[in-house]
């Protein structure tokens, strides 16, 4: 793998485009999986407390034998946790073995609770104390966004939502391009789905560049500026 492309956040921080998910992954599974990335070259790390495998990511990273500043370590609010961003932090950061997380994302607005708002204020609040670097959302709409803009004066410097050839979520993305919001596609290649999508369009492409359909959905993606 070659030294990955990376994204310059509106927030001025650089994070690279392409990384590893590990949701699903057990925390013993989840630390041979990531000493491996390492290996072929990936820096960036995305887990979630709501994954339950925080503790086996920091074990994988703190045993790696790779250089802090090396690494690229995303963790994200769960809804249960929007009243309590920091503690709920706190308890991320033991669990990874870090001072401090790179990005950290809420993870879903949850309109029907309406707590999003203070959580994110919340979330300032962290990363002016260093906690975090940056500050992101996940499966946030137009006017979840906006409304944070609205009422903090401060945009995420992320998006991370579905996105894939047979899901693009045109209207989303085009606001968070006119905002300098950077897209974050998870489920890239919709678990598998869209490898044979389009009536066999992806395939035929692949067939053309003698490469095979997941790289030719990847190199979408990194066309288009998502980082994935």
């Amino acid at each position: 793998m070659t030294h990955p492309t990376v994204i310059k956040l509106h927030d001025g921080n650089l994070m690279p485009q392409l990384g590893l998910g590990v949701w699903k992954a057990g925390n013993e599974e989840v630390v041979s999986a990531i000493h491996k990335a390492l290996e072929v070259g990936y820096r960036s790390f995305d887990t979630a407390a709501v994954y339950q495998n925080e503790t086996g990511v920091g074990n994988a990273l703190s045993s790696a034998g790779v250089a802090r500043d090396e690494l690229f370590v995303t963790t994200k609010l769960w809804n249960d946790d929007q009243k309590r961003p920091r503690e709920a932090l706190q308890e991320s950061l033991e669990k990874l073995q870090l001072d401090f997380v790179d990005l950290y994302l809420m993870h879903w607005p949850v309109p029907a609770i309406d707590h999003y708002v203070d959580a994110w204020k919340g979330m300032i609040e962290l990363q002016k104390e260093g906690l975090v670097k940056s500050i992101g959302v996940c499966n946030f709409q137009v006017h979840h966004l906006q409304r944070l803009i609205d009422e903090t004066g401060v945009a995420p410097v992320i998006n991370q939502i579905e996105l894939h050839p047979t899901w693009q979520q045109r209207e989303v993305v085009a606001f968070c391009k006119e905002h300098g919001i950077a897209v974050e596609a998870y489920s890239p290649m919709a678990r598998g789905a869209d490898l044979k999508a389009g009536n066999g369009t992806i395939a035929r492409i692949a067939e053309a560049h003698e490469v095979s359909p997941a790289q030719v959905i990847l190199r979408w993606h990194i066309e288009n500026g998502t980082i994935i």
